[in-house]
């Protein structure tokens, strides 16, 4: 029986990656530094202290980590903000409506800030009973440790919740604690190791998939 479901922010309630891209574009281009040729691959489901690192190098310290990880997602959240709403993943909405008897969670490797302004700003925070950011776990994913602190805020077994994720390490995490996982391919075309695949919370897979295990 599904006991709870646990959210990614970025690529599953929020198709924000290409304005994380940009907003790394423009602030690396302050600092005289360019994106490689595949930034997604250094960017997308990794912590900020890893992206700063791969970027800047490991030399700097947690203070000027956390400067330019910041620096970096208020320019982010300028660039979004006009168009939040228009960025929420399709479906969502309507889906987190449905669903909303269940108890749910976020549970992100993005900085506070972000989810804060994700939730209040498009609405989603009455969803959410618990929402875990980077920040609130020591080893963030493909740790499962935010997932098993989801669950455990929420009181239920991990092994009874749902994770949607969109990215390897996401799906790492969820199923290291003992989670289902839905992968949601916003940004990668593939997710192995999921139980379920959809293109957005329209997809007409999800609900009988989600009814079935609800339902027993």
């Amino acid at each position: 029986m599904v006991s709870a479901l646990i959210f990614d922010l970025d690529g599953v309630l929020v198709d924000s990656n290409a304005l994380h891209v940009l907003a790394w574009e423009r602030y690396l281009a302050r600092h005289g530094r360019s994106l490689p040729p595949c930034p997604g691959s250094v960017i997308f489901g990794r912590h900020n202290e890893e992206i700063v690192r791969a970027f800047f190098g490991d030399h700097l310290d947690a203070d000027r980590i956390a400067a330019h990880g910041a620096a970096k997602e208020a320019l982010y959240r300028e660039l979004m903000r006009p168009v939040l709403r228009d960025r929420l993943v399709p479906g969502v909405m309507a889906f987190l409506e449905r669903w909303r008897t269940l108890p749910m969670a976020v549970a992100s490797n993005a900085e506070r800030a972000n989810v804060d302004f994700v939730l209040d700003g498009a609405g989603l925070r009455r969803y959410f009973r618990v929402a875990l950011d980077g920040c609130q776990v020591r080893r963030p994913k493909p740790h499962p440790e935010v997932y098993l602190e989801a669950a455990r805020r929420l009181g239920v077994d991990p092994a009874g919740c749902i994770a949607f994720e969109d990215s390897p390490s996401g799906v790492a995490a969820a199923r290291a604690a003992g989670a289902q996982v839905v992968g949601v391919c916003t940004t990668y075309e593939e997710l192995p190791g999921v139980a379920l695949a959809v293109r957005d919370f329209c997809d007409p897979k999800l609900e009988p998939w989600l009814r079935s295990r609800v339902a027993g």
